[in-house]
């Protein structure tokens, strides 16, 4: 085994990539790599994806060398870092974990399990938000708990299908990457612009190739989620949702309307009316003064999105690659 990556290889046959682009993060990167130690079941090889970023890229080499180091040769963004760590792995599955957090000591073991069903093409689980100030804000519902990258009321609380996975903890069989491509650079995050969908459109990307194939969301595979304090700002959380409505107009245009946005329809015409509501009664019933503010940030970021998504309609198509 060379000295690029003397991480134990036992276990299920599963890669990790972390990616960074910015030394800001050295703590939780720390963090996460070392939460990578304590795995019940070692994964077959850590790969810490640069995003062009020479001065981290040796720093990393330097600090850690039990872990594989490559840099993003494609366009700058978290989809090039992914697609880079995705070539440098060797291993059937490929998990995706964010610089800025930590997975529970089982979830290795907990991801790989949900393949033994090979109609499974991919696995993803809870995330759960660590709040840089101490405690969430109260004005934020948690309906929108993906404005931070983060699991939102709406998911699955047992093991289910669903329709995409969350970036900050996932995974996916090498053959979906093989087959249908990499993460398209010209959706996702790029620094710190608050953009993304990117994982949205890999996976219907792949459940339209494979019509019987499975996106599985299991909650017991928990990592938890640094959120910095410019994050849990109302300006953060406008542009976010603003953000994802351009994100979601470039989806629709790639694997069409219906499919785009179908996750998005039931999380409105279902779950948001019933945070809205849930919000209200906390303040009639519970005298929480904070109860009419998350209502009003459900209709906000609703609107905030939707803006967004009718501007992206009508600009003109971006270059979009994987």
């Amino acid at each position: 085994m060379n000295g690029d990556s003397v991480i134990a290889r036992s276990g299920p046959s599963l890669d990790v990539v972390i990616c960074a682009y910015t030394d800001a993060r050295w703590g939780q990167l720390s963090a996460s790599i070392e939460s990578m130690r304590r795995q019940t079941i070692a994964p077959g090889a850590v790969i810490l994806a640069i995003d062009h970023n020479p001065e981290l890229f040796q720093r990393v080499r330097a600090a850690f060398p039990d872990v594989l180091v490559v840099q993003n040769q494609e366009v700058r963004g978290l989809s090039g870092a992914r697609n880079a760590g995705i070539a440098a792995g060797t291993s059937e599955i490929i998990a995706f974990l964010d610089d800025d957090a930590t997975a529970a000591p089982d979830w290795v073991a907990r991801l790989a399990a949900g393949y033994a069903d090979e109609s499974v093409l991919g696995v993803g689980g809870e995330i759960i938000p660590v709040w840089s100030t101490g405690s969430r804000p109260p004005w934020l519902p948690a309906e929108f708990d993906w404005v931070v990258g983060c699991s939102y009321r709406g998911l699955p609380e047992r093991v289910r299908p669903v329709r995409n996975l969350i970036g900050c903890n996932m995974s996916f069989r090498r053959r979906v990457f093989a087959e249908v491509g990499g993460f398209r650079s010209g959706i996702g995050r790029v620094g710190t612009r608050p953009v993304g969908c990117e994982e949205t459109e890999l996976c219907i990307r792949a459940s339209q190739h494979w019509p019987s194939g499975v996106i599985l969301y299991e909650p017991r595979a928990r990592v938890h989620h640094y959120i910095a304090a410019a994050r849990e700002r109302w300006s953060y959380y406008r542009a976010r949702c603003y953000a994802e409505g351009i994100s979601k107009a470039l989806v629709s245009r790639l694997v069409g309307r219906s499919a785009g946005l179908a996750s998005e329809r039931r999380h409105l015409s279902r779950t948001l009316p019933m945070g809205a509501l849930r919000a209200l009664s906390d303040l009639a019933t519970h005298r929480d003064p904070w109860g009419l503010a998350r209502a009003g940030a459900i209709v906000a970021g609703v609107t905030f999105a939707t803006a967004g998504y009718v501007r992206a309609s009508f600009a003109a198509a971006p270059n979009l690659t994987t």
